[in-house]
């Protein structure tokens, strides 16, 4: 899950979000039970997360989400 993660961060590179379930759903063809697991796990990962432009903790907010590299 790890490394989808940031796989997809680094694909879309600094500056361009992508949503958690685009990990998820690389991981499992039934990948909507992995959302809880990939926003934890995203959370503690060097990944920025914003929901309607503005920062959240993936792991506590609620409805959709991006995630992208953290800024350095």
């Amino acid at each position: 899950m790890t490394e989808a993660l940031m796989r997809l961060a680094r694909a879309r590179g600094p500056g361009k979000s992508f949503c958690p379930s685009e990990a998820a759903r690389a991981l499992a063809q039934d990948w909507r039970p992995l959302m809880p697991e990939v926003r934890r796990v995203a959370a503690k990962l060097p990944l920025h997360a914003t929901q309607k432009g503005r920062p959240v903790d993936p792991a506590a907010a609620r409805g959709p989400i991006r995630l992208s590299l953290a800024p350095e």
